[in-house]
């Protein structure tokens, strides 16, 4: 038996037995949608993680609600999948040019279902399916509504963007032709594996009419909306310019199909397309193979696992719809970026982002980003525990951890010798983590681990022994806060202050690990942990406070003043004065004067969440990196410091903010980003950020009664 047939049987079993529980109940969220143009749903789909692997691996962007575009499905240089029609005389691909455009019905992270009519009572159901990293499926159902009979020319291409295909062959049902992906140079210089040489196969269910090739490098063909562009892919599809495939093609813009349907009065018709790649150096034999299993495929069974997957996840009921679909496309985002264990990692690991690949954003996992972990574990608690063993298990005697790990990748930085790590926030997650899933293995195996990465940061970040810590290593990457920082950038590198920050997380490690201790009974050690954080808070308030400005700063390390080069370069308000909210450090008094900056709306207090610099300050921008955007896990630990001081009130309403800002980028672009504007509607730079999702537990703890 084929071992892909053998994954389905246990699954459909108890994905149909979940499925009709949840039914009796109430449809799950997201197999009951009804998202036309404009809905806030995240629409990128990669294979689930028992179905996928790191070094190729296919991603696909719904783009259903632009006017210009047509249901299509595209990738970052992988090329599109598109859908044309033809009644008559008349050529429709735009969704503008629909009679009623697609409407999403079911979507989750590897398979989206949905709906339109090209032609007035010419209905089409889809399914597009990823169902593995080299495969993927597009289902279509179409029905004539009318009662009379239609012929219906139904166009099934691919297209390339920015490149070529090469060698394209016709197969009868299927074309073969090869692609290139070049990797990028971090993805060279850190020696992580990829294929750049692919084969590609577009097959059909049916015998089409006619295949083709257009060779045409004018504008975007067929996607054109120049109806004389739009008329000579017709032409070529009919053969009048299309190129004979009987010895190949060399280049492309668009490989095709044509099929013409007979569809009888109040008729069906199925069509099914497969689009698989694989290494150039693979069989051909494997790749039809693969490719013609999935032509007879029941699709059902991806719906049902899914929705036994997401069985647990809680099912909050914000009140508000917008709030619903972001916290449903933050849980299918976070799922999606997880790879299984493989290569050199013995647990599931995740990426930043599968679709697009970029290749800082593909290596592997950073605990600074794993904050996002505390919103996964809410939906997949073994998953989450598991990403953060992925530390442990490549952890150093002496404690350090290095600063990104995948599957392939081990990403160690040296810097003025000194090995580079991360923020570390990282005892803190394992509690947390613990919290959610109360699992004492997991809990022991952290502890141990998480002791001795505190015991490796206080060890070696603090140079002149004063029992304050500065960030090390390669510093500016340590930090997190890793490029445009207004005092990095404009007073000093990190290396010559104590750290606000770092010193603030590191009270944070060590109330965690004295809670960790007490869960563990390890009652001695959990008092060790508790004077070493109440030493530290009183460093830090005699320290970084500024009484003048109600404000903590950095200081110099070398005279404990707030002036490095000019007097008071210091004092620059940025977004970790607020920590010592998160960290517990701040008095009542500290903390009223903190919130009374935080509120203010001409600095942090703007339309879409807190920014990582002051509006006020002239390095501020809205657009920036770290001088000026909404990064979402940090309003996170604001939101978590205005509830510690009983600010609920200002808690919800920032969270809000937040919401409000991301909602409004989702509906836009359907995505989810590594940050955000704090004045307008705007998400960059990297789409698909895994830490985004933290979002859903910003939702979950501040809702009314919580």
């Amino acid at each position: 038996m084929n071992r892909n047939k053998q994954l389905w049987i246990p699954m459909v079993v108890f994905g149909t037995v979940l499925l009709g529980a949840c039914q009796r109940q109430h449809a799950p969220y997201l197999s009951s949608l009804d998202a036309g143009k404009g809905f806030p749903l995240y629409t990128t789909y990669a294979a689930a993680p028992e179905r996928s692997h790191f070094v190729l691996d296919q991603g696909y962007t719904f783009q259903y609600d632009a006017d210009s575009l047509g249901a299509d499905f595209t990738t970052d240089t992988g090329g599109d999948i598109a859908l044309g029609f033809r009644l008559g005389d008349r050529y429709v691909y735009r969704v503008a040019d629909m009679h009623r455009p697609p409407t999403i019905t079911a979507s989750y992270p590897d398979m989206v279902r949905y709906n339109y009519q090209p032609f007035a009572g010419i209905e089409v159901e889809a399914w597009f399916v990823v169902h593995s990293s080299t495969m993927a499926l597009l289902d279509l159902q179409i029905a004539n509504q009318a009662d009379t009979a239609v012929a219906l020319e139904v166009f099934p291409y691919m297209r390339h963007a920015s490149r070529t295909f090469q060698q394209v062959e016709s197969h009868g049902r299927y074309l073969l032709f090869e692609h290139q992906e070049y990797p990028d140079a971090w993805t060279l210089n850190h020696d992580v594996p990829y294929t750049d040489s692919i084969r590609n196969i577009w097959l059909a269910s049916e015998t089409p009419t006619a295949a083709g090739a257009f060779t045409s490098e004018i504008g975007d063909l067929p996607a054109a909306s120049h109806p004389v562009e739009r008329a000579t892919f017709l032409d070529f599809t009919r053969g009048a310019a299309r190129e004979t495939l009987a010895g190949g093609v060399p280049h492309a813009k668009v490989v095709a199909f044509e099929h013409t349907i007979q569809l009888a009065g109040g008729g069906t018709e199925n069509l099914r397309f497969v689009r698989g790649v694989a290494p150039t150096a693979a069989p051909v034999d494997s790749l039809v193979g693969a490719a013609s299993e999935l032509l007879d495929q029941p699709l059902e069974p991806y719906q049902q696992q899914n929705e036994a997957f997401f069985a647990h996840t809680p099912k909050p009921d914000f009140g508000d719809p917008d709030k619903d679909a972001l916290y449903w496309s933050a849980a299918s985002m976070m799922r999606q970026v997880f790879y299984p264990a493989e290569g050199n990692s013995s647990y599931n690991y995740y990426v930043f982002s599968r679709e697009p690949t970029w290749g800082w954003g593909h290596g592997g996992q950073v605990f600074h980003e794993s904050i996002a972990m505390l919103a996964y574990a809410d939906i997949d608690p073994q998953g989450a525990m598991n990403s953060q063993r992925v530390y442990r298990e490549r952890q150093y005697p002496n404690g350090y951890i290095n600063y990104r790990t995948g599957g392939y990748l081990d990403e160690i930085i040296e810097h003025n010798g000194q090995l580079t790590t991360s923020a570390p926030w990282y005892a803190w997650l394992n509690w947390e983590v613990y919290r959610i899933t109360r699992d004492t293995t997991f809990l022991r195996e952290m502890y141990g681990s998480s002791k001795k990465l505190f015991r490796f940061i206080v060890d070696n970040r603090d140079s002149d022994d004063d029992g304050l810590c500065e960030w090390g290593g390669h510093a500016v990457l340590e930090s997190v806060r890793d490029a445009q920082v207004a005092v990095w950038d404009e007073v000093g590198f990190p290396t010559n202050f104590e750290s606000l920050d770092l010193n603030c997380m590191l009270v944070k490690e060590a109330k965690s690990l004295e809670q960790m201790a007490r869960a563990l009974g390890l009652v001695d050690e959990a008092a060790v942990w508790r004077t070493d954080h109440e030493r530290r808070t009183q460093l830090i308030n005699d320290t970084f406070w500024d009484e003048t400005n109600g404000f903590y700063y950095q200081v110099d390390k070398n005279t404990h003043t707030f002036t490095h080069k000019e007097t008071d370069d210091l004092k620059r308000d940025e977004i970790i004065g607020f920590l010592p909210l998160w960290a517990g450090v701040a008095d009542e008094q500290r903390a009223t004067r903190l919130v009374g900056k935080l509120t203010d709306t001409a600095q942090f207090w703007r339309e879409y969440g807190v920014p990582t610099l002051s509006a006020q300050d002239s390095y501020y921008n809205d657009k920036g990196y770290w001088n000026g955007p909404v990064w979402v896990q940090w309003n996170y630990l604001i939101m978590l410091g205005l509830q510690d001081y009983g600010y609920h009130e200002e808690a919800r309403a920032l969270v809000d903010r937040v919401v409000a800002g991301m909602v409004s980028v989702l509906k836009d672009n359907h995505n989810l980003w590594e940050f955000y504007s704090p004045d307008e509607p705007w998400g960059g730079y990297h789409k698909t950020y895994i830490w985004a999702g933290i979002i859903n537990r910003m939702m979950m703890d501040t809702q009314e009664g919580r």
